[in-house]
């Protein structure tokens, strides 16, 4: 986690990119997170292990914040919370 803030583990949308490669998860991601409202959270489903580093990268210089990552059998979960 990158982010030392309160949080219920709600998200208001979730984004399945299970079996896509680099570059199209976080392309879907970045353009669900433009439809959302500042401080809404996104949920992305992922199987690409390049989406960890993405995902962080991306998160940290759009200034977004990664409130929990996991990963279990090959699938990743991130939870990001829109700047």
């Amino acid at each position: 986690m990158n982010d030392v803030e309160e949080w219920d583990g709600a998200c208001e949308a979730e984004l399945d990119a299970c079996g896509l490669s680099c570059p199209l998860p976080l392309l879907k991601a970045k353009l669900a997170l433009n439809r959302m409202a500042s401080g809404a959270v996104l949920k992305v489903i992922a199987t690409d292990a390049g989406s960890q580093r993405d995902f962080r990268a991306f998160a940290r210089l759009a200034g977004h914040s990664v409130l929990r990552e996991e990963e279990e059998a090959g699938v990743y979960r991130y939870w990001l919370r829109k700047a």
